[in-house]
């Protein structure tokens, strides 16, 4: 249910800063009407009542540096139940004026919805309501902790998305394993994503999109290893997925590994339940100075007393 907030609207004319730039003139406005329906705004376009530079646009229109934007008067529904607190503390690996890394704890979604209530980006929007552009540059699974990329800026966003696609940015992951007998490998297998009754899954298929990820031994003891995998491609569930068809599934991975298994052997061994993968490493050039950089997101105390009880001693 929602309140609507009681104002007096007027038209508004908005100037196109260097964050806006090249935005589409729909996205542009979805992000400055939050609250107002989609269809609402589309209508708003095609009816000439939403003007760029006093003249009618069209919805994929793009917006430059400078632009003026008329936006008609529009009252905005809000909902009573928007969340304005959170208890999350965050871990910064890095910040400077341009983006964020944030060592993003195990059991935290990324984004909100699916039975959670605020996700990792909501709760900086909460924590940090003067920062305007807060947005994800990637994705972490709610059971992965590590480091995720949050860009402040729009133009920034781009640019490390399109890094990103390009390869640019290596990342690399800390997991848990039995039954890895090698010193590293490489495993191409193409993926694709069913949806059957326990929700979407992906497996490995000819029919799917090409995926590849190195994975390479980091500690070894008592039939317990320790990786470090390279994601060279990006896809859905990858490592867990390729850990999987690899024979190595990740301790703890209720999903792609042995769900059994890994209940009894985690809790004799007092280790917590939880999937064992860490996004433990971020390297990349960076999208102003273009200098090299490199970070680590240190581990958690439940994950540093995983690798201490398996006596799998690490630098």
């Amino acid at each position: 249910m929602t309140n609507t907030h009681k104002s007096h609207p007027t038209v508004r004319f908005i100037e196109i800063d260097d964050a806006a730039h090249d935005q589409r003139l729909d996205n542009f406005l979805l992000g400055t009407l939050k609250g107002v329906p989609k269809s609402h705004i589309y209508r708003l376009i095609r009816s000439g009542q939403v003007r760029v530079n006093k003249g009618r646009a069209k919805q994929t229109q793009r917006l430059n540096t400078g632009d003026v934007v008329r936006i008609p008067p529009v009252r905005i529904a809000q909902r009573a139940t928007t969340p304005q607190h959170t208890d999350y503390v965050p871990e910064f690996v890095f910040q400077d004026e341009y983006f964020w890394i944030v060592n993003k704890p195990a059991g935290m979604a990324v984004h909100g919805g699916s039975g959670h209530q605020l996700g990792l980006i909501e709760s900086l929007r909460v924590l940090y309501p003067q920062e305007r552009q807060l947005e994800l540059v990637h994705r972490l699974d709610r059971d992965t902790s590590g480091a995720i990329l949050v860009a402040r800026k729009r133009s920034v966003l781009k640019q490390l998305q399109r890094l990103l696609q390009e390869g640019g940015i290596k990342r690399f992951y800390w997991l848990l394993c039995s039954d890895f007998n090698k010193k590293h490998t490489s495993i191409s297998a193409p993926l694709l994503r069913q949806d059957g009754a326990e929700g979407r899954k992906m497996v490995v298929s000819k029919a799917g999109k090409a995926a590849l990820t190195h994975f390479e031994l980091v500690a070894s003891h008592g039939g317990f290893q320790l990786l470090e995998a390279e994601l060279i491609t990006g896809r859905t569930h990858q490592l867990r997925v390729h850990s999987q068809f690899g024979g190595f599934p990740i301790l703890g991975d209720e999903r792609y590994g042995d769900a059994s298994r890994d209940e009894a052997l985690l809790a004799r061994l007092g280790l917590p339940q939880r999937l064992m993968l860490h996004a433990r490493r971020l390297s990349f050039r960076h999208p102003v100075s273009g200098e090299p950089m490199h970070w680590v997101a240190p581990l958690d105390s439940q994950y540093r007393d995983a690798l201490s009880k398996l006596n799998l001693n690490i630098r």
